[in-house]
């Protein structure tokens, strides 16, 4: 499925990048710690820190003074700061006198003067160079050295409060039971179904949803309910999120977004209140739309698996109950959940009245691929000539997520090589890239094994040409990607729903066609049929036990359920047949590989110089397209030019 114009634009360096909310808190910080700075500096550090005031005692001022040495004096309460004439051991003084000193008087030629009217005639200019400053007791004793305490009391408030207020701050003591539900309201960009492609069958499912929320009359009318819940299940990658969006986008209504595992907490009970606060804001903004992505975090089968039961996430999910079919239910409100793990539900969710509609969202067909593939197509410049047909038609299990990647990494790949659009060839570069990984062109490969690699490609090649009703190759390379050393592709006219046992019979033979070419030329197995010979086993289990396609066992089904006990399911296991029908399947199932195993290599064998052809085409060129391989399966020899190997080879010794 498609989702490349939902994500919304971000904003540009310099344009709004930063909030408004973002920068008010940094500011006041910023302003905060520079006045607690400047307080103290005040405070503490005098007016003047380029020029440090020299402590002096006051007989020592009297006697600069009697000496005419000082050339101005300011004198605040007990306290003188002055400054001495030029000349002097030092520039600035400061000096305290004795309590009550400078309010002794003496008799002065029949004259009462202070001290403080003695240190003032004492100056050459009286009037210009002594200052008195009256002393503020309530400012200088208290509301000065309490002014540093009550910013840091301040910030220290702003700081722990915010943080314990704060919904997804780090504390949130006060914000356990709040909902983290992220609003999306219809003034935000908007996800349509035009967004969305490849689930047709999926947006026709849920119009009638949109019809409801755009005109609830319409349906209550007739007396008609739109179901309470819709469950969403597919593969990961395949766009349940983005048809959820797509169906907030279309209806215009709020849609509420949340994860399941944001309502669970290390304390019982937080996960409940927060599906209450959840609903309770829902109700407040009806109609609207509550997104549950993957609920199997809290939706699990109650009182099952290993332990029991989980106290938290059992409560959580019968909040949930509760609010989507309980006594105060409001018929507004559609919760919407989305999961890949439908099968540990608990049977309560899925019962009518709660999630009545179950849509499966499966991996697109070919032609829903090829739908997918144009949507994100329009995202790139795609140059002329690209068949996006063939792409779509290489791409058999790929999601709608696998897609968009793909086109995201041809646009990358053709960025690299300074191209103006990507072409065909960087589609199909990036289609490997995200099935296999990417070429490893450092890797350096022993002669010996790239000879092994291509016997064993051209084995799968000539194997799947010879066999009828097997898809037409379209592309063979013995060029490394992520943990393979080759790569045999074919190109599917359709997509297969029903496995026929002629074609499976085919598919396991063809499992088989590298081993057999292995043996054959080179007179030796190794361990590169691995994935080959798993997969084969997988089917011709699949025959015998769940197919009914084995004579010797019937039409019966024997294969055992694989329930993991840590997903909520039961620790007990049954067998639901004898240790001798255990025998005769494993029999059954080793014949049908031993004679596939067998009609391979007779393949091999029969066209002995076709299969060494192809070999030795693939050691020179180690890539081959559709042409070059039907060339060869009709006996030509392939001459091209020779272009420079992926893969540095050693020589043989």
């Amino acid at each position: 499925m498609s989702e490349t114009k939902g994500s919304p634009e971000k904003p540009k360096r310099g344009e709004g990048a930063t909030s408004r909310t973002d920068r008010r808190p940094r500011g006041f910080l910023v302003f905060a710690l520079f006045a607690v700075a400047a307080v103290f500096i005040w405070y503490y550090g005098g007016k003047n820190l380029a020029r440090a005031p020299r402590e002096i005692s006051y007989i020592e001022f009297l006697q600069q003074l009697k000496a005419t040495n000082v050339e101005s004096v300011e004198i605040e309460g007990n306290e003188a700061r002055g400054k001495m004439k030029q000349g002097q051991p030092y520039a600035l003084f400061r000096t305290t006198f004795p309590e009550n000193y400078l309010k002794e008087t003496n008799v002065v030629a029949g004259e009462i003067r202070s001290k403080m009217d003695e240190i003032a005639l004492g100056l050459e200019d009286p009037e210009k160079n002594f200052r008195f400053v009256p002393p503020n007791i309530i400012l200088v004793q208290f509301i000065l050295p309490l002014i540093p305490w009550v910013l840091l009391f301040v910030l220290a408030w702003y700081f722990l409060f915010r943080q314990i207020r704060s919904p997804a701050g780090p504390g949130g003591v006060l914000s356990f039971g709040r909902s983290r539900a992220r609003l999306a309201t219809k003034d935000q960009r908007k996800i349509t179904f035009d967004d969305v492609a490849g689930i047709e069958e999926a947006k026709d499912e849920v119009t009638e949803i949109i019809e409801f929320l755009r005109d609830p009359t319409r349906f209550q009318r007739l007396g008609g309910r739109i179901p309470h819940g819709v469950l969403l299940v597919g593969p990961p990658g395949t766009g349940k999120t983005l048809l959820a969006k797509a169906i907030a986008g279309e209806a215009e209504v709020p849609f509420f977004s949340i994860c399941g595992s944001d309502f669970v907490e290390m304390f019982v009970g937080v996960g409940a209140s927060r599906v209450r606060d959840l609903f309770r804001q829902a109700k407040d903004n009806s109609p609207c739309i509550i997104f549950l992505d993957e609920i199997d975090a809290v939706g699990r089968r109650r009182g099952s698996g290993l332990g029991g039961g989980h106290d938290e996430r059992e409560q959580t999910l019968n909040a949930i109950l509760v609010e989507m079919d309980g006594f105060d239910t409001d018929d507004d409100i559609i919760v919407c959940a989305a999961t890949n793990r439908p099968d540990v539900l608990d049977p309560a969710l899925l019962r009518p009245g709660r999630f009545d509609r179950e849509i499966v969202i499966d991996l697109p067909d070919v032609k829903g691929r090829e739908s997918i593939l144009k949507v994100h197509a329009k995202r790139v410049k795609i140059a002329k000539g690209v068949e996006l047909n063939i792409l779509a038609r290489t791409t058999p299990t790929f999601s709608g997520a696998d897609l968009e990647a793909t086109i995201n990494e041809a646009a990358l790949l053709a960025v690299m090589k300074k191209k103006d659009f990507v072409e065909q060839e960087d589609l199909e570069e990036a289609r490997d890239k995200v099935k296999w990984g990417r070429m490893k062109k450092s890797r350096v490969v022993e002669e010996e094994d790239r000879r092994i690699t291509a016997y064993h490609e051209a084995g799968h090649t000539v194997v799947t040409g010879l066999i009828p009703g097997m898809e037409p190759i379209h592309k063979v390379s013995i060029v490394p990607r992520g943990v393979t050393g080759g790569m045999t592709m074919r190109l599917p006219d359709k997509d297969r729903y029903i496995m026929q046992k002629r074609y499976v019979l085919g598919t396991i033979t063809v499992c088989f066609g590298g081993r057999a070419a292995e043996e054959v030329f080179c007179k030796d197995v190794s361990a590169g049929a691995q994935n080959d010979i798993k997969q084969a086993t997988e089917l011709a289990r699949l025959m015998v036990c769940e197919w009914g396609m084995s004579e010797a066992v019937g039409p019966i089904n024997y294969m055992e359920s694989e329930e993991h006990i840590f997903l909520g399911r039961e620790i007990t296991r049954t067998r639901n047949h004898s240790e001798v029908t255990a025998n005769e399947i494993d029999r059954e199932v080793r014949r049908i590989l031993e004679e596939c195993y067998q009609h391979a290599k007779t393949l091999v064998e029969k066209n002995h110089q076709t299969c060494d052809r192809m070999a030795r085409a693939l050691l020179k060129y180690e890539v081959l397209s559709a042409t070059d391989v039907e060339l060869i399966m009709k006996g030509g020899e392939l001459e091209r030019t020779v272009p420079e190997p992926a893969t540095p080879s050693v020589p043989a010794a």
